[in-house]
């Protein structure tokens, strides 16, 4: 299958939103999220949400999303068939994570254009084992290059099975594309692709 790959922008927006709202989750995932989790610090995640009923989570979640994308924080890729967006990948220069993330503080580079950190994808179920991730991962990979980074590092998460949640991609994924493991965490590593 044929996929274009295209860059998060803000004029791209409306195809954000129409994924995460319409395709990204149509398996009954008891998740839903629009990926701003991780340009968040934690104590910006108190502050938004700590007195937000369950209701509201979504919508407070949207609006974090919409001011990340106009202002460039929240960066990625969007994977479109037909003129319609069915997979997406968070990737985004380390520099630009906050040191305090509340989604994972090792995502976090004080040196910017130098690594780039591979955190979430999401791929609409009826597109998953398609190779979805592997053109994103490839694009990804191909503008580092292009854009002169020195590396790429991922975090999946080491688990028996597969967990719904479980956004960060598979080792097997990384590895295909010649990430190394460089270090073992608790429940997840830390794969690496020099550049």
């Amino acid at each position: 299958m044929n996929f274009t790959i295209k860059p998060l922008i803000p004029q791209l927006a409306r195809d954000y939103f129409d994924f995460f709202e319409n395709r990204a989750f149509t398996d009954n995932s008891p998740y839903r999220c629009y990926c701003q989790i991780y340009q968040m610090t934690k104590n910006e995640q108190q502050t938004k949400f700590n007195h937000a009923d369950a209701a509201d989570f979504g919508k407070i979640s949207r609006e974090i999303a919409e001011q990340q994308i106009a202002s460039g924080a929240l960066r990625g890729y969007l994977a479109y068939v037909d003129g319609e967006a069915i997979g997406w990948c968070n990737a985004n220069d380390k520099a630009n994570f906050p040191i305090d993330s509340c989604g994972g503080s090792h995502f976090h580079s004080d040196i910017p254009n130098r690594e780039i950190a591979v955190v979430c994808f999401e791929v609409a179920p009826n597109f998953r084992g398609q190779g979805v991730a592997t053109a994103l991962l490839n694009r990804v990979i191909s503008d580092a290059k292009a854009n002169q980074y020195s590396a790429i590092e991922s975090f999946p998460v080491i688990r028996e099975e597969r967990y719904e949640w479980d956004c960060t991609g598979p080792v097997r994924l990384y590895e295909k594309a010649g990430f190394v493991i460089t270090e073992k965490r608790d429940d997840f590593v830390v794969m690496r692709k020099e550049l």
